[in-house]
């Protein structure tokens, strides 16, 4: 339910940075990159259309985008992690998120932690568990995704969306970033290939793997995990 009429929404929304593009109602849109869940990005991250009663945990989860989406899909319980984004060191802060879930009128709970800091000690283990665009952000990549299986319930699902490398190889590989070289940007480290990623996700607690979102063209990929 609205709490702010449009003039004040309008003034509270340019006063920060947003990285995903949400319209908020009352003919206001945040100006953000990109809309990650509508349009043409959307279908790639193969998120089901229900997640009726599940509990979700968005990891990076940035303006939160996903996670109202994961609200509006019928999860139970959705709660949105970040540090990076939310401390001021990345694109912005923590206020776009919560001018967000304001506007909208969500339940979406919220936990400001490094991913390396991730355990089911600090927030639980869950259904369902978003991992979008972090793990090239990640200086340990093996560490992180065990972080990630941590997180997940038994039986559980996490989906997995990351940039890509070397896609004309078969052997497991990783590409190295030790300065700008991916997207002009020093926090990208590491590009791994699809052979890479089944092969980490397995050696992390997965046993059932898929690949099901490739786009060559963007360098992405989306994995489902159990």
């Amino acid at each position: 339910m609205q709490t702010m009429d449009k003039d004040e929404l309008f003034k509270r929304v340019t006063a920060h940075k947003w990285f995903h593009i949400m319209d908020l109602g009352l003919g206001v849109t945040t100006p953000g990159m990109y809309d990650p869940v509508t349009g043409i990005h959307g279908p790639r991250f193969c998120v089901p259309k229900s997640l009726e009663g599940k509990s979700v945990l968005d990891i990076g989860a940035w303006d939160g985008a996903w996670s109202f989406e994961a609200k509006r899909r019928g999860a139970s319980r959705v709660v949105a992690v970040d540090h990076y984004s939310w401390g001021g060191g990345g694109w912005g802060d923590q206020g776009a998120f919560r001018i967000a879930r304001e506007a909208f009128g969500l339940d979406v709970e919220d936990v400001n932690i490094d991913v390396m800091d991730l355990s089911r000690e600090r927030v639980g283990q869950f259904d369902v568990v978003f991992f979008f665009g972090v793990l090239y952000h990640m200086r340990h990549p093996m560490l992180a995704l065990e972080k990630l299986r941590d997180v997940t319930a038994p039986g559980g699902l996490a989906i997995l969306e990351t940039h890509c490398d070397m896609l004309d190889l078969d052997v497991p590989a990783l590409s190295f970033y030790p300065a700008d070289e991916a997207g002009a940007d020093n926090t990208n480290w590491f590009g791994p290939n699809p052979a890479a990623m089944f092969g980490m996700l397995r050696a992390c607690g997965w046993s059932d793997v898929t690949l099901t979102s490739l786009h060559p063209e963007w360098k992405r990929m989306t994995f489902h995990a159990r």
